[in-house]
């Protein structure tokens, strides 16, 4: 098969851009042909490691230079851009004669079933239904928001399949017959699961609302108020991103510079799961936590809020880790505790999360892939 992928970028050191390397890496060591083209990538750098046979485009729109700025100057610029992306798109298409496109719910989402190629076109969305809804953003920001996820169940209902990746968010989009769940996979092998004998939480992510590492850091201050200053317990987070500063004088504010390590992104993070005995997840909002699969991957059980979506489909409370009501600080604290304090427990679930991992080996999600494929091309005979 001749596929496409479609993306903003493969620059960032983030869940979605990691997906997208070992699905095109896979694909290519099966002898298909894989395509990505970006918007914004804008000379740098692939962040994950590709395949050589993967053959990158970029076509030059850049939508992010007005990220950042005021309403009506994105509303000024974006039309032109999206003519600018189409016209650059439908030409690049059309010479690459692919089987099937797909796009990672990106800025081509509006117009891309209309484009004729010849090709048949998938939709995968990263993030949830209501997504843009969580954003929290006030104002002219909050009503264009409201407006975009009204069009995005409009827009998903043109392509050929629509791709989810959790249950929970299936049943968010309504009865829609183009619909699939294929979750994320992990290319990480283990052999030998984590020891769990480190006494270090980790959180990894970028740093941002989304993530939301300052309710986890508050629930840290319960946490290291209850097992007293003789603790020597730590948080490491693992990431970067906008709100590092804001991290930075919560932790100072609260006294925390002692048990609180406020990392950057780690290159070697097969490392750092080996060196976590538990992971905490705080996000206001997933699509489906690559750290969650990791993290069960290395037999590392995790403490998660129970945001839409992801952690519901992942953990099973009380089996392969534990779940607390979305933003209630001083229960995540106590789910934090209970594992802290109860050794056995902890390895049980440890023990639990590794053997649930087989769930994200790519050789059964990249499967279940083929099989789209396969079955939307067998369609069009």
């Amino acid at each position: 098969m001749i596929l496409v992928y479609l993306i903003a970028g493969t620059y960032r050191a983030a869940g979605m851009e990691r997906v997208l390397a070992d699905k095109a890496n896979w694909l290519a060591a099966q002898g298909h042909t894989v395509h990505i083209l970006t918007t914004d990538q804008m000379g740098r750098p692939a962040a994950f490691a590709m395949d050589s046979a993967v053959q990158m485009q970029d076509l030059g729109i850049n939508y992010e230079e007005n990220n950042g700025g005021s309403f009506l100057s994105k509303v000024l610029k974006y039309p032109g851009k999206q003519i600018r992306h189409r016209y650059r798109l439908t030409k690049a298409l059309k010479g690459i004669k692919a089987d099937i496109v797909i796009s990672m719910f990106c800025n081509d989402v509006a117009f891309l079933p209309k484009i004729k190629d010849g090709s048949r076109k998938v939709l995968e969305v990263h993030f949830s239904r209501f997504k843009r809804l969580q954003y929290g953003r006030k104002g002219l920001w909050a009503l264009a928001d409201r407006w975009r996820s009204r069009m995005d169940l409009k827009h998903v209902q043109a392509f050929d399949k629509f791709v989810v990746l959790t249950e929970e968010d299936k049943g968010y989009w309504g009865d829609l017959p183009n619909i699939v769940v294929i979750p994320n996979s992990v290319a990480m092998k283990v052999e030998t699961p984590a020891p769990l004998t480190e006494k270090t939480v980790i959180a990894v992510g970028r740093y941002s609302y989304q993530k939301a590492l300052d309710r986890l850091v508050a629930a840290w201050k319960i946490v290291q108020d209850r097992l007293g200053p003789e603790s020597d317990w730590k948080l490491r987070l693992v990431g970067d991103g906008e709100t590092r500063p804001e991290l930075e004088a919560q932790i100072a504010q609260l006294g925390l510079q002692d048990s609180v390590l406020l990392g950057k992104v780690e290159s070697d993070m097969a490392s750092v799961y080996e060196n976590a005995s538990i992971l905490a997840l705080s996000s206001r909002y997933e699509g489906l936590p690559m750290v969650l699969l990791e993290a069960e991957t290395f037999g590392v059980p995790c403490v998660c809020f129970a945001c839409k979506c992801g952690p519901k489909d992942v953990i099973r409370d009380g089996e392969n880790g534990l779940l607390v009501p979305e933003g209630d600080i001083p229960a995540l604290a106590d789910a934090l505790l209970k594992l802290i304090h109860n050794p056995a427990l902890l390895a049980r679930m440890g023990a639990a999360a590794y053997a649930d991992a087989v769930r994200w080996r790519p050789e059964h999600i990249m499967q279940q892939w083929q099989n789209l494929f396969e079955s939307i091309l067998s369609s069009q005979r």
